[in-house]
């Protein structure tokens, strides 16, 4: 196919102002991303948009398999629970408890606009 650009789970992205650190989500526009380097403001970085990966995880919450996710850019962690202002991620993809500090998340790769 002459069209076909990428597979799309990686995208090569713009880091937006104060940069963006490896393994810490970051949203551009309506684009959810895991940045794989550091890169500074400006600077071009490739970002996971879909696949499985370890995300911070809300203190309180003790997510199932196959709990939808929500990304909290104020608190900066995953959170089972849906409330104005959260980004629409994905899914829960193993148990995890209270105590667990991260949370497998499987990355659904669409738009996502705060709930």
């Amino acid at each position: 196919m002459k069209n076909f650009v990428q597979p799309g789970n990686v995208l090569d992205l713009v880091a937006p102002a104060g940069g963006v650190v490896s393994g810490m989500p970051v949203v551009i526009g309506s684009i959810f991303a895991v940045p794989q380097v550091d890169a500074m403001d400006g600077d071009v970085f490739a970002g996971v948009v879909e696949g499985v990966v370890l995300l911070p995880k809300a203190a309180t919450i003790a997510p199932a398999q196959g709990t939808p996710m929500f990304w909290d850019a104020v608190a900066l962690s995953a959170t089972s629970t849906s409330a104005a202002g959260l980004y629409p991620i994905g899914v829960c993809t193993a148990q995890a408890s209270a105590a667990d500090i991260e949370v497998m998340v499987r990355l659904n790769g669409v738009a996502v606009t705060a709930v």
